[in-house]
């Protein structure tokens, strides 16, 4: 299986001490919200639909990558980088 890379690692952490770490692959993050997330619920599974629908080419990777971010924001995680949610060209220091 070819996996879609997403750009960058996404780490994430919660005010409780839960991290996911290096996130990389829609596939990896289709894994933690169907196995590992902490919550259901309408952005979970908004994020859910936009990743199958990038695996089947019908959406942008990058849209997939920001309803994880989206879905984990709701779950109470933050990226451990401020700027590594955003696309490349839009990070500056």
């Amino acid at each position: 299986m070819i996996e879609l890379n997403w750009g960058s690692p996404l780490a994430l952490h919660s005010d409780d001490g839960t991290e996911i770490k290096a996130i990389s692959t829609i596939e990896q993050a289709r894994y933690w919200l169907e196995v590992n997330w902490p919550t259901s619920g309408a952005a979970r599974d908004a994020a859910l639909s936009r990743i199958d629908a990038a695996m089947e080419c019908l959406l942008p990777v990058s849209s997939a990558r920001a309803a994880f971010v989206a879905a984990a924001s709701v779950a109470g995680f933050s990226p451990a980088n401020k700027m590594q949610h955003l696309p490349a060209d839009r990070r500056t220091l």
